[in-house]
């Protein structure tokens, strides 16, 4: 007979450090989907849950999840306005159409956008980036920052999940000077698109309790960020130290801590998404291969990294008026130092901006954990989020906290109450 386990004194320190180095390293290239550094990382990750003789999904040979996704990439651009031929590094293309032939006599008309200098072009990324009518946007040169953000989101955000993409299409154009009266222009454009692959990596802790072996919990993060973004002080690589490479790092922390204990009545599916920073293909994919009835909770971990608004030995749960899943946490960490408290950024929208929101939107009881304090994070998608930035003592403390706030949940103790997918259904724009 096997010697039974001996359960853990906490989550492991030395494992929360060794896993966010390791995600978070140069060497990963950013970790974007699709790319190499994200089967780079998807690889080691399945490493990890190999380690830990986690099991694999029902019907799985492997840990690896994956799916297909549909890139597109720019072959040819050319552009004028008021016959002045564009150089091309001042025009973007954002299209999964695969010619492009517009004149300023087309009929319909393309729609021509004029941002001046005094105008925020962040209130026009909706119309740039997910078009709703063929556009042509010019950009005074006043706004060159925000054409180069919206350059490395395009180089970064050129896959998805479909092979049938926006019929609409539209070309930025950053101008010497904007141009008075009307608008002439000319745009032909070539696109190419291949099929790649894309992989969320799960693993399976199977329920101990037969009365309560069929309910799941998941505990999930991406592993995904967004690779190169333009040069700052000659560093291109955006490592996501904290997005979210300190999630994913908790997710293989609690699975080590979770397979130690050995006592979950619930099973417990540990996951780790690709595609969040590019549209949360990869939980809309894992979405579906499961049936959500039987998710009695997700516990999403999100930027954790550093100290919340609360102070050292605190994190804040997105969407905590939607079900009672943060009370139960709280009552959890009682006589705890650690404390778990609503979120503090309600208008930053962040339940529906990560991958909890799909399964929410199904009725699970669905939730982000993060310490971030987003409206200040000057790291936040930037080349600058590296481990050094992280607060890794707080970061475990913090991985301790949720492993303790979710004693309840785990042995099928407490059974948090649904989302209305109704009301999830209907997200603030």
């Amino acid at each position: 007979m096997k010697p039974a386990t001996v359960p853990a004194a906490g989550v492991s320190a030395a494992t929360v450090e060794r896993v966010v180095r390791t995600l978070a390293a140069d060497a990963m290239q950013g970790r974007a989907a699709a790319k190499p550094s994200g089967l780079q990382a998807a690889q080691f990750l399945a490493g990890e849950f190999k380690r830990l003789e986690l099991q694999m999904l029902p019907g799985s040979t492997s840990y690896e999840q994956t799916f297909p996704a549909y890139e597109t990439r720019v072959a040819a651009l050319f552009v004028t306005v008021n016959n002045t031929p564009v150089a091309k590094d001042k025009a973007l293309l954002v299209s999964s159409q695969p010619h492009l032939n517009w004149t300023d006599t087309d009929e319909p008309a393309t729609r021509v956008l004029v941002i001046g200098p005094q105008e925020n072009p962040q209130q026009y990324l909706r119309d740039i980036l997910r078009p709703r009518e063929n556009t042509v946007v010019l950009l005074d040169p006043a706004h060159t920052a925000a054409f180069k953000r919206v350059a490395d989101y395009i180089s970064h955000s050129s896959v998805r999940p479909e092979k049938t993409g926006n019929p609409f299409s539209s070309v930025v154009v950053l101008t010497p000077a904007l141009p008075a009266g009307k608008v002439t222009f000319k745009v032909a454009a070539n696109t190419t698109v291949r099929t790649v692959e894309l992989r969320n990596i799960v693993g399976v802790l199977p329920g101990k309790d037969p009365a309560h072996a069929t309910e799941q919990v998941v505990f999930s993060a991406h592993y995904d960020h967004i690779g190169f973004l333009s040069a700052v002080a000659g560093d291109t690589i955006a490592n996501g130290a904290d997005d979210d490479a300190s999630g994913t790092t908790a997710v293989v922390a609690l699975a080590e801590y979770f397979k130690k204990k050995n006592d979950n009545a619930r099973t417990l599916i540990f996951v780790a998404f690709t595609a969040e920073e590019i549209g949360g293909f990869g939980s809309q994919y894992f979405s579906k291969q499961l049936d959500p009835a039987k998710i009695v909770a997700m516990f999403n971990i999100e930027m954790i990294g550093k100290l919340s608004k609360f102070g050292p030995n605190a994190a804040f749960v997105t969407g905590f008026e939607r079900s009672d899943f943060g009370s139960l946490l709280q009552a959890n960490l009682k006589g705890s130092t650690f404390r778990i408290e609503p979120d503090p950024y309600p208008e930053q929208n962040l339940f529906y901006r990560s991958d909890n929101a799909t399964l929410a939107r199904l009725g699970v009881p669905a939730h982000s954990i993060s310490t971030d304090q987003i409206p200040t994070d000057k790291l936040y998608h930037s080349v600058d989020d590296e481990v050094e930035s992280l607060n890794l003592p707080n970061m475990t403390a913090v991985i301790n906290g949720i492993a303790r706030s979710a004693t309840g949940i785990v042995s099928g103790q407490q059974t948090p109450t649904r989302i209305a997918p109704e009301a999830a259904a209907t997200p603030k724009p």
